[in-house]
């Protein structure tokens, strides 16, 4: 599944517009890739978590020149931890997840025109 595909799948679930939904996961996005950049971890109760962690620097060899040693730098990489519900879930403990009942949308404010 794709981004397009989740935005389609939301709107549906959740009884919204199309692009309430996408702009609900680009939001989302945001909000965990910030989240990570200032060190922080993102908890979804018995979904998972994510995190950033730093993958320490070494030793390597250059793919062009096998002879040839290189130093790969340190950097920081995403993470994800399964939670105990999800886990069940692939396990196949839990059969079928509750459905999801579809909310009411919510009406945006009307236009104010200015003449």
């Amino acid at each position: 599944m794709n981004k397009a595909e989740l935005a389609i799948k939301l709107s549906e679930r959740l009884n919204i517009a199309k692009k309430l939904a996408e702009d609900f996961i680009e939001n989302f996005e945001d909000i965990v890739t910030q989240t990570l950049v200032n060190d922080g971890e993102v908890t979804i109760a018995g979904f998972g978590t994510f995190s950033a962690r730093v993958r320490a620097g070494r030793a390597g060899v250059n793919p062009q020149n096998p002879s040839e040693k290189i130093q790969i730098p340190s950097v920081k990489v995403p993470k994800f931890k399964s939670g105990k519900s999800l886990k069940d879930a692939l396990k196949g403990k839990i059969n079928n997840p509750a459905p999801i009942t579809p909310v009411e949308p919510v009406n945006p404010p009307p236009a104010v025109s200015t003449m």
